[in-house]
């Protein structure tokens, strides 16, 4: 569903500061960056759908009319919210851009990696539209100079913004498997070994039918718990970038066009 052009507006003006200033009587002590790290808090701890103007208010101590005088709604704090986590990022992340566009990659993965970690309820979050406040486009800003800058992929704009695309998907995709496996087991007090050694005997009788030969043939360690997915997946886009980068340095592509406001 389409956000209303107002209420992006109002998204807008309270990220970037440029929105009015709570005029009836503001609570002493309450204040917008109060609110949205309440938020933040409730959905680190109990999931996006627990986090309403209600129980957010009810966190502070305060009546949930309070809350109205400065953000409109659950939609414009959630907005906010998810530009706070990306400034808490930044802040735990390294200040200049990388050496060269495969430590822009490293970078870019590990650290939407540690981020979906530390908020899980980013993953139930729509960001095919989100909105650019000052510190997801500070984020971006790093990650741009890093992939086009003097070390970088000598790629299009259009294929530079592909490859983060491209990065951001492998990474919530992992991620996401990582916090399913974890409801899994919170959910039904099963752990994984558990859960799989369940199968066995039904897995054994099966392998045994020389129905499933490929299969029956597997190393052992096929399905070892230990091996990194995360840095084998990485490595392997990495290999793809490192081809792409290399046909371009032979045929580069024609400039991207000048989009700048004229």
């Amino acid at each position: 569903m389409t956000e209303p052009k107002e209420t992006t507006t109002s998204s807008l003006d309270l990220l970037w500061g440029t929105g009015e200033r709570p005029s009836r009587g503001p609570r002493p002590g309450l204040t917008l960056d109060r609110i949205v790290g309440a938020a933040v808090t409730l959905a680190d701890a109990e999931g996006l759908d627990a986090v309403s103007m209600r129980r957010v208010s009810a966190e502070l101590g305060v009546g949930t009319m309070s809350l109205y005088r400065y953000v409109p709604g659950k939609t414009q704090l959630l907005d906010l919210m998810l530009d706070r986590v990306q400034g808490e990022s930044l802040a735990a992340g390294p200040r200049e851009p990388a050496a060269d566009w495969r430590g822009a990659v490293e970078t870019l993965a590990r650290g939407h990696l540690a981020l979906y970690r530390a908020h899980p309820w980013l993953l139930k979050v729509n960001e095919t539209r989100s909105l650019l406040g000052p510190n997801t486009l500070r984020g971006f800003e790093l990650c741009m100079t890093g992939l086009k800058g003097p070390r970088g992929m000598g790629l299009t704009d259009p294929e530079t913004v592909s490859v983060i695309v491209t990065v951001q998907s492998f990474v919530a995709g992992v991620a996401r498997m990582e916090l399913q496996a974890a409801e899994a087991a919170q959910e039904t007090g099963v752990s994984d070994e558990d859960f799989w050694a369940a199968q066995t005997p039904f897995l054994e009788r099966a392998m045994a039918s020389g129905e499933f030969p490929t299969v029956a043939g597997l190393a052992e360690d096929t399905f070892a718990f230990e091996i990194d997915q995360f840095a084998f997946g990485l490595a392997r886009l990495m290999d793809g970038f490192e081809a792409l980068v290399a046909r371009a340095a032979v045929s580069p592509s024609a400039p991207s066009r000048d989009r700048s406001p004229r």
